[in-house]
């Protein structure tokens, strides 16, 4: 019978922690029609720095006006909490543009890391339009043991609720 050095036991029975799974990036993905044309519905949502305009859960934005790579907004949601975003890449000619989250603040929001794409598209019918939000997001407690409010099931309910509500805010917005 040959024997197992202790030291290959221990990996066995106390695997070193760079064995450990960290978080699995999750994602999320929303659309609403809006009874209103593409460039209606691109004119509501193209300033990237005005989604407290027709975003209910955005208390106030503020940016720097640019509609480029490099194009920085802060967000109040209604907790009062900040987020700054930065725009990766922007679009006009095919309404659309994305975004990630710059500065992580999990007391507002709780994931550690986003990117976002926000588009409109014509409907299936004349005058209609489609918007699509879909993210890729971490948690915002990346251990491996997060705290309830930090864990992947509170950031997929924050970002799910947080595309919906603004989808249904520009809705509303839009056909008043």
């Amino acid at each position: 019978m040959k024997r197992i050095p202790l030291s290959l036991l221990g990996i066995f029975l106390f695997p070193p922690a760079s064995f450990a799974h960290g978080p699995t990036p999750q994602k999320a993905k929303e659309s609403i029609t809006v009874n209103a044309s593409v460039d209606t519905v691109w004119n509501a949502v193209k300033q990237f720095d005005a989604i407290s305009a027709w975003h209910p859960d955005v208390k106030a934005s503020l940016g720097d006006g640019k509609h480029e790579s490099g194009g920085t907004r802060t967000i109040t949601l209604q907790n009062d909490g900040q987020l700054v975003e930065e725009l990766d890449y922007y679009n006009d000619r095919q309404h659309e543009y994305s975004y990630r989250l710059k500065t992580e603040n999990v007391k507002a929001f709780p994931a550690s890391s986003y990117s976002i794409e926000l588009q409109v598209k014509p409907g299936d019918n004349a005058g209609h339009s489609v918007v699509t939000l879909k993210s890729r997001y971490y948690r915002g407690d990346t251990g491996n043991t997060p705290p309830e409010n930090l864990n992947d099931e509170a950031a997929v309910k924050a970002m799910t609720q947080f595309f919906k509500n603004g989808l249904a805010g520009l809705k509303q917005k839009l056909e008043q």
